[in-house]
């Protein structure tokens, strides 16, 4: 094996993410899966791995990237793990965990080269950027692609479905400056309407931010709208008084 000693501590961390090997077939029953006696096809793991391992291995990816079995294997969903073809590499997925699993070994290995600013060094798992996602995207990688894809209605829909599934949880970050950032951006493109969207999200979520009803007062008078932009600098100031660019702006809105 290539990195024997960061690839063993990875194992050791996932198989910490793994529960008891239970798998609840269609007919609704729970019943326990035996793993087999040696696997077959492993190209990372060791060959010898013993299968209470293997099954914590793979027990652990799933929790780390929040998914199932059928995410790498050929399998329905709800049956039986029997059911499954874990020899076979037709799913994608598979041979990209493996190489993940590989730079896991990697980075853990450069990780051992620096001096801990801790009691411990610190150590990368799978779990550290998936936190229960299987692509670990930022808040405004993900909202820039529904974005892209399907406009600002599907955004602000997709912002909404992620804040409820994942606020605290750790997998995104929901914090008044990623929508802040992303509206920018929006801005930098031209496209105003939709960045005042998106800072309208973001006082609606963080009404008592007086940024982000300044953000909200630059994107309505990007539009033009200077009225909506003197509501929303004069909330602005009137959250934070000492906000000298609100108070700038009224000056400037007010003479204009």
């Amino acid at each position: 094996m290539k990195n024997p000693h960061s690839l063993r501590a990875a194992i050791a961390g996932l198989a910490l993410l793994a529960g008891p090997a239970l798998v609840r077939p269609a007919t609704g029953w729970t019943q326990e899966w035996s793993w087999p006696e040696r696997g077959e096809n492993l190209q990372v793991l060791p060959e010898d791995f013993p299968p209470e391992r293997l099954g914590a291995v793979m027990r652990g990816f799933t929790r780390a990237l929040g998914v199932r079995c059928s995410y790498c294997h050929v399998g329905e969903e709800g049956q039986p793990l029997s059911t499954y073809d874990f020899v076979s590499d037709s799913i994608p997925q598979k041979d990209i965990a493996r190489t993940m699993y590989r730079m896991l070994g990697v980075i853990n290995d450069t990780l051992a080269t620096i001096d801990p600013s801790g009691p411990k060094p610190v150590n990368m798992w799978c779990h550290t950027c998936h936190r229960g996602r299987p692509r670990p995207t930022t808040l405004d990688e993900e909202l820039a692609e529904v974005h892209a894809a399907e406009g600002i209605d599907a955004t602000v829909a997709a912002y909404r479905q992620l804040r409820e599934r994942f606020y605290g949880r750790g997998g995104f970050d929901f914090g008044e400056n990623v929508l802040n950032m992303f509206g920018y951006s929006l801005l930098e493109e031209g496209n105003a309407a939709d960045a005042v969207a998106i800072f309208q999200l973001n006082v609606e979520q963080y009404p008592a931010s007086a940024n982000a009803w300044d953000s909200l007062g630059e994107g309505y008078l990007a539009m033009g709208d200077r009225e909506r932009s003197l509501e929303a600098y004069e909330k602005s100031l009137e959250l934070d008084p000492e906000n000298e660019n609100a108070r700038q702006k009224l000056t400037e809105i007010r003479g204009g």
